[in-house]
């Protein structure tokens, strides 16, 4: 008995063509451009294919599969071990840098400056022993 129905529109070459796609890493949007269908088109096929999204979501982690796969092969460099180990060993590999904190001396001559003008504009004299003799703030 004869199919009754339209056929397929994702078989043979443009499965192949979104299977190829997916395994690159693309977007479902990227995968049709690549298979010259629409959204609504792979949407169909998913919904009366439902073991598709599966393998899709399969081969869209090919990439990273390759990737880390790579990067075991490569290990003896010790630039990659050194760089595998500071991501997967943070606490034990990933080099410590210490920063000095000279803000503080700064922020307290900032912070005595303005102490200064308040007194300045309260009083109209200055406490201020900068080398003012008239009583007045000096300029910073």
């Amino acid at each position: 008995m004869a199919k009754v129905g339209r056929p397929e529109k994702i078989q043979g070459l443009t499965l192949k063509k979104l299977e190829e796609a997916f395994a690159m890493g693309c977007s479902d949007k990227e995968a049709c451009l690549m298979a010259n269908i629409s959204h609504q088109t792979l949407y169909d096929y998913q919904n009366r294919h439902p073991e598709f999204v599966e393998r899709k979501e399969a081969l869209k982690e090919t990439p990273v599969l390759q990737a880390r796969q790579t990067i075991i092969d490569n290990l003896k460099n010790p630039n990659i071990a050194t760089w595998y180990l500071e991501r997967k060993k943070k606490d034990e590999f990933t080099p410590k840098h210490e920063i000095e904190n000279t803000a503080t001396r700064e922020m307290d001559e900032v912070r005595q400056g303005v102490k200064d003008l308040i007194e300045y504009v309260k009083t109209g004299t200055s406490n201020n022993t900068r080398g003012s003799e008239e009583g007045m703030p000096l300029p910073s």
